[in-house]
């Protein structure tokens, strides 16, 4: 799913970062 290429950009932090906050407990990894 790219998880890890999301991991390794800002961008894509936040946007992990905002899932966790919404409460979503499991990430894709």
């Amino acid at each position: 799913h790219g998880f890890r290429k999301r991991m390794s950009t800002a961008s894509g932090r936040k946007i992990l970062a905002n899932r966790r906050k919404k409460g979503r407990k499991s990430l894709s990894a």
